[in-house]
């Protein structure tokens, strides 16, 4: 199936959430109908926002997040418009902690939290209460293919572990037709595409692949692609996006957000949709915390079954120092990952991203991180 890139047309839908956002995001109550939920609740707001703010916010990391980062942004400077924020997607997930780590940033985009060595570095930068790692950007690891006369193409789990392990090479493998009956597979040779980067997006594709097909994928979980072989690595979720469609033969994994009108697979017959991937939160998600405060999340991957749950979903984090600095940049960081986290933050990013509004429960848990940093 096709996927359309909907931060092409995006700036429509950010005047929408613009107007929603003056009326929501500065009140501390509220009512909407919860996308997360699907029922009536009251709307997650951040703080008022100050709209005399002035000063720079500089962030990077994550490139699954930089469609959704755009419309944030854009619809946060309407509203404090002496606020610049600078998000910088180039070096994805691992140059963004990197660089947080380094002190360049005031905050890293990151498809997974922090580990454990780099929890206690953060202390260096943070002090004792090192970092808090804030989900705010939920989506899918999408499986894109371009392999012509196939438009539609359903991989199960085992199969997809075999064939990223380089165990299937051919497109008419027994297995893979044995997923697709009634459909005409070529005898073309395959050409896996992954990241070449420290990926976050990796890290949650081989997160999926090791819990759900352990005795085919035995490689650890990593944000650091494993294999080597006939593999075309490439840097970024859109390297990847642009070596899969210019190819043939191909097959890679991004997140959904940045695939633009490339061809996906459905995963265990399921496609993509924003609804799938609530639902994969809303049934294995659990907080895992790596300090006070903490809100990283894992995935029991044995609970993603059935045919309303998208099997690899994805969680990208905000990640910031427990105390900053100086008050003053904590100050302009909690106002803008506070509107991030609200119900209006989370609809920009729905809208502009297609990514899915992660649930009001734990937008509110965002929201009392937030409250504790200084």
């Amino acid at each position: 199936m096709k996927f359309k890139n909907v931060a092409a047309t995006g700036a429509v839908f950010v005047t929408v959430a613009i107007a929603l956002s003056a009326c929501s995001s500065s009140s501390t109550s509220g009512s909407s109908t919860s996308a997360s939920t699907g029922a009536a609740s009251a709307a997650v707001t951040s703080a008022p926002l100050d709209a005399s703010l002035t000063g720079t916010i500089t962030a990077g990391g994550s490139s699954a997040q930089a469609n959704a980062e755009n419309a944030w942004i854009t619809a946060y400077k309407a509203q404090v418009a002496g606020v610049t924020v600078n998000y910088d997607k180039s070096q994805g997930s691992g140059g963004g902690v990197t660089n947080w780590l380094a002190g360049s940033y005031d905050f890293a985009g990151s498809d997974a939290p922090l580990k454990a060595d780099q929890q206690t570095s953060s202390q260096a930068i943070c002090g004792t209460g090192g970092a808090l790692n804030l989900p705010v950007y939920l989506d899918g690891v999408a499986l894109i293919y371009n392999l012509p006369g196939v438009t539609t193409l359903n991989l199960s789990t085992d199969t997809i572990a075999k064939i990223f392990s380089l165990a299937i090479t051919t497109w008419n493998d027994p297995a893979i037709v044995a997923d697709n009956p009634g459909v005409t597979l070529p005898a073309t040779a395959i050409t896996t595409v992954a990241r070449s980067d420290g990926s976050g997006t990796t890290q949650n594709f081989t997160n999926f692949l090791s819990a759900a097909s352990p005795t085919i994928w035995t490689n650890p979980a990593s944000n650091a692609w494993p294999i080597k072989g006939n593999v075309s690595s490439q840097k970024g979720g859109s390297g990847v996006v642009q070596a899969v469609t210019a190819g043939s033969g191909t097959i890679g994994y991004a997140d959904h957000s940045a695939i633009g009108t490339a061809t996906a697979a459905t995963v265990n017959k399921v496609a993509f949709s924003q609804e799938g991937a609530t639902a994969a939160f809303a049934a294995a998600a659990t907080t895992v915390p790596t300090a006070t405060g903490d809100l990283s999340q894992k995935f029991d991957y044995s609970k993603l079954t059935g045919t309303t749950v998208y099997p690899i979903p994805l969680i990208s984090y905000q990640i910031v120092c427990t105390t900053f600095k100086t008050a003053a940049q904590a100050t302009l960081t909690k106002s803008f990952i506070g509107f991030v986290a609200s119900s209006v933050g989370q609809q920009v990013a729905a809208k502009n991203a297609g990514s899915a509004p992660i649930p009001d429960e734990m937008l509110t848990k965002v929201q009392t991180a937030l409250a504790s940093v200084k």
